[in-house]
């Protein structure tokens, strides 16, 4: 019977994810087309089936819980999300494990940044159904507010303690300000920079781990795509679950809170 040799990938592995950040993975998959959701256009395309034109038009203005849309419907909204954007991105990972696929930009492989793509992506849906406004992010650049409202969101998606609770004072401020049809304030850095470390720690070290598996993939191109695939699903599912779980708790996607507002 013939037996698979595993190369040592030991050495190869700690040069290759050495110097990893998130910051520097997200600017790699900001370039990726498709990475931007247009919020008036993704929101339009997802409502417009089940809701009047009046209806959609004030969940663009405002966002859907304000436009009277109830949480068990953006949470199907969501999982429907959810759901293509796990397969987009299994059966890209899958791809690039097999002979002739694998890549690198700069310093971080093809895979790890078609998985963040997908994770900026799917950040986007989930914050626009659940009520926040939309990110500032285009092709080549990326504001210093709406970096800083992924970090948040991916922190959440990846366990950072406390960046729940920084997500829910935002969006507490946001519900606020939007059941009294004020203009939304940029998020104070004071709330956000005591996170930094942990969420870049946290995230570079889950990004460490996944470029191991690049390494994998690419040493054993059959039995590596298959490994790669299912390792990109058992992690992308549960971190968009972990993270619309939690913002669907908020104030801010709660119908019944603007009501009494009004």
């Amino acid at each position: 019977m013939k037996v698979f040799k595993l190369p040592d990938l030991t050495a190869a592995a700690k040069n290759y994810i050495e110097g990893l950040d998130i910051r520097q993975i997200i600017h790699h998959a900001i370039q990726v087309p498709g990475v931007k959701i247009d919020r008036a256009s993704f929101l339009r395309k997802e409502l417009i089936k089940y809701y009047s034109e009046d209806t959609v038009e004030e969940a663009i203005r405002y966002n859907p819980a304000r436009a009277g849309i109830p949480r068990i419907a953006v949470d199907t909204l969501a999982k429907h999300a959810i759901d293509y954007e796990t397969n987009k991105v299994t059966a890209l990972s899958a791809l690039a494990s097999l002979p002739g696929g694998i890549a690198a930009i700069g310093s971080v492989s093809a895979d790890l940044v078609s998985y963040y793509a997908h994770i900026l992506r799917i950040v986007q849906k989930l914050a626009y159904l659940y009520g926040f406004p939309e990110f500032q992010l285009n092709e080549n650049s990326i504001d210093e507010e709406t970096l800083n409202y992924i970090l948040v969101f991916v922190g959440i998606m990846f366990g950072v303690h406390g960046a729940s609770e920084t997500a829910n004072r935002i969006a507490a401020k946001m519900a606020d300000n939007i059941a009294r049809k004020l203009p939304q304030k940029a998020l104070n850095k004071s709330v956000i920079n005591p996170l930094f470390g942990k969420i870049l720690s946290k995230i570079g070290s889950k990004a460490s781990a996944q470029s191991f598996a690049d390494l994998f993939a690419s040493a054993v191109p059959v039995l590596g795509a298959a490994f790669s695939g299912g390792l990109t699903y058992v992690t992308f599912m549960p971190r968009c679950y972990k993270l619309r779980n939690t913002l669907r708790k908020y104030r801010l996607c709660d119908p019944d809170f603007y009501k009494k507002e009004s």
